[in-house]
This record gives structure tokens, sequence and C-alpha cells, in this order.
């Protein structure tokens, strides 16, 4: 499996960060490595001081894909999730002065959050969705999906003119505004609507 991750995909995190607008979704790649094993703490990793938590929606792949239309891409995805893009940020800026990749700051160990799963035919509008993530009791993030850049779809149908799609491949759709440093003792709480998507804590 592979984790496919979209940068820059809603407008206030672009201007929170004082990047540019993208013309065609940024993508990245995360080995399965970075998945944050089930019930462990994530463990800022000696390399950084300033570890970002960015809350994504996510969608599991169902069904192989190539060249995936727009208008069947629908069909190759029937869950929902939510999940942690953990960014080193010093060292991303580092990489991104030099014209570097950013896997250092993005693909290592842990990084990946993935909480539980909601079956598509549940959800009224995979386009309207409200998330949110909650650090330490505080509302820190939130979003919707009617404000990404490119929707679910239209990323599906991008992603898939250069990478074949996989069962069990999982989408980050991108982060809202919000994104911030966590700190040894925090706890994450996401959620989609008002059901409780992932709870962890940072050590």
């Amino acid at each position: 499996m592979k984790l496919i991750c979209i940068g820059r995909n809603y407008t206030d995190h672009i201007k929170e960060l004082k990047n540019e607008k993208p013309t065609d979704p940024v993508v990245f790649l995360k080995p399965d490595t970075a998945i944050l094993l089930k019930k462990q703490p994530f463990f800022i990793p000696d390399f950084s001081e300033d570890v970002h938590h960015e809350v994504e929606v996510l969608v599991k792949i169902n069904k192989v894909g190539k060249h995936i239309d727009k208008k069947f891409a629908h069909k190759y995805y029937s869950e929902i999730g939510l999940g942690i893009d953990f960014t080193a940020r010093d060292l991303q800026a580092k990489l991104k002065e030099k014209g570097l990749p950013w896997e250092k700051a993005k693909a290592f160990d842990g990084a990946a959050v993935i909480g539980n799963w909601i079956a598509k035919e549940g959800i009224e509008d995979v386009n309207n969705l409200s998330f949110s993530l909650e650090k330490n009791n505080q509302v820190v993030q939130t979003g919707n999906t009617s404000h990404m850049l490119w929707k679910i779809d239209e990323l599906i149908e991008y992603v898939s003119k250069y990478f074949t799609l996989k069962i069990g491949d999982i989408i980050f759709t991108g982060t809202p505004a919000g994104v911030g440093k966590v700190v040894a003792n925090d706890k994450l709480v996401g959620y989609i609507e008002d059901r409780q998507m992932f709870s962890i804590t940072v050590k």
C-alpha cells in the first residue's frame, strides 16, 4: 500500500504558510512505515524541534485503477477517514530553501496517523463534510471538504494519471488552516462531524 498526500488544497492554509496557490495538486508520498501503529503514542523525532499537526480527511481506495475519469472516481472508494500528516516544519523549510524533496520532513516513521473509517453510504455528501482537530480539549483546526481546491473525485482522477491506484492505498486530501506545533504530553483528538475518529498522545 502507499499513502498519497495532497498539499496546498485549502486556500486558508496556503495563506497561513505564505505559499503560492498551485495550478495543479501538489502530490507527495509517504511509505507504509510512516503509519503510526494503533494505540501507540506519537514520538517527536530527535531531528526536529518544530513538528506540526495537519488534520486531513482520508480516502481508502477499494479497487485497482489507472487513468480514472472523474465521473467514475466515486466507484474507487467506499470509506472515508480522518488522520494527521505530521510535518517536521523546521526540516521542511531547510529542504524547500535548497529545492530538495520534502520526504525527510513528511515521511518519517510515525508521521501518518490513520483513524477509524466511515462507510461512504453513511455520509450525506462527501463534498460537504465538516471535520476538526482538538489539542488538549481545545479546537485548533476546523475544515469542510467543500473548501477543497480539488475535490475527492478530482484528486483521484489527477493522481491516477501518474500512479496506479491499488486496493488499500490511502489518499490524504490536504489540511485546512490552523496547523501548529505539538509538544510532549499533548493529546490530539480528531472528529468528522461529531464522530470521534482518533485519539493520540504525544511523547
